[in-house]
């Protein structure tokens, strides 16, 4: 299950999830309360733009302008990755 973003939500990680450099498994994770999460290099750069600031429509078009890729595909694959940590309640957002 997906919980999807509007273009002006402002998503941001809750108290007691954050990115963590994982030195044992040499990967990015995601630690949540009683879960860990290994990011691959996608999930990395989508997060790394998550700041409670940022709206969607601005990490999208980061994202967008940093891989030289369409927006709308870039949107899709930002709105499952963000969708599905939502709905899990590892992130929140802010309008």
């Amino acid at each position: 299950m997906t919980v999807g973003l509007k273009p002006e939500d402002r998503p941001y990680l809750p108290r007691g999830v954050r990115v963590h450099a994982d030195k044992v498994r040499g990967r990015t994770v995601l630690l949540a309360p009683e879960k860990v999460l290994e990011l691959d290099e996608p999930g990395v750069a989508i997060l790394s733009r998550v700041d409670g600031q940022s709206s969607m429509n601005q990490i999208v078009t980061d994202l967008a302008a940093a891989y030289d890729a369409p927006p709308d595909q870039i949107e899709a694959d930002v709105q499952r990755f963000l969708g599905t940590l939502r709905a899990r309640l590892y992130l929140m957002v802010r309008q």
